[in-house]
């Protein structure tokens, strides 16, 4: 006879099961890792995806994890251990290349920018510590964005209505925002200009540690004559750095 399983440890189990899977899963392989029958399994899921720790995707009959569950991610990522590991590596890329940076995590459809060092005599940027912005509209968000499986994108921007626009320049629809990523994604690295503020560009990074949705960005003024191939270069050295010390933590 199976032992009953508390619905507080199946619910753990559901979102440990489903954060190592690199794409949604049907609901049968979900009940077979936790061990519940199949039906319990679907009141279960049910009641996380009211909470938004679930997302179903009805066309494909997979669940995968959902904004909740992100959002928990999140909070650990804003947390002092981040911040620490990542404010050495941020001051020198600064030193580098004499630009700001900043090292920013996903929140839903936007950017929470955790950390920035300011270069000397630089103006002044909107990614301040706290601020949060459109994560389809910044290099941090497009970088990150780009390593989410494709149902997890379409589940965050899934229509127009879902877009929004700070300087009427960026991705205004699913497809656009689709081709975007795919560029990225072959690139290796993301890029805008003037989408969050006019006259800035900046380009970005996504971590690869698994514990984390995190990007370092480097931001600088249009007008000044960078070396975009060197900007790319120190800030994807960054990014493996800190790769480096999250892995070993």
């Amino acid at each position: 006879m199976t032992r009953p399983v508390p619905a507080a440890t199946a619910t753990l189990r559901v979102l440990r099961f489903l954060s190592g899977q690199p794409v949604p899963v049907p609901a049968s392989r979900v009940a077979d890792a936790i061990g519940l029958p199949r039906s319990s399994t679907y009141h279960l899921l049910a009641a996380m995806t009211e909470e938004d720790f679930v997302v179903h995707y009805p066309e494909d009959r997979t669940w995968g994890l959902g904004i909740g569950a992100w959002e928990v991610g999140v909070a650990f990522a804003q947390q002092e251990p981040l911040a620490r590991l990542a404010r050495v590596p941020l001051a020198r890329l600064v030193d580098t290349l004499r630009h700001s940076a900043h090292l920013a995590v996903l929140h839903g459809t936007d950017v929470l920018y955790v950390l920035e060092e300011r270069a000397p005599g630089r103006p002044s940027l909107v990614t301040d510590v706290g601020v949060r912005l459109p994560a389809h509209l910044t290099a941090s968000g497009r970088a990150i964005l780009a390593t989410l499986p494709r149902p997890q994108v379409r589940a965050l921007y899934p229509d127009a209505s879902a877009f929004v626009s700070r300087t009427d320049v960026g991705p205004r629809t699913p497809t656009q925002l689709r081709d975007l990523l795919g560029e990225t994604r072959r690139r290796g690295h993301a890029t805008e200009d003037g989408e969050v503020t006019p006259g800035f560009r900046s380009v970005a990074v996504a971590l690869t540690a698994p514990s984390v949705r995190a990007a370092v960005a480097v931001t600088w003024e249009s007008s000044t004559d960078v070396s975009g191939s060197a900007v790319v270069e120190a800030v994807r050295t960054t990014a493996a750095t800190l790769d480096r010390r999250l892995h070993a933590r």
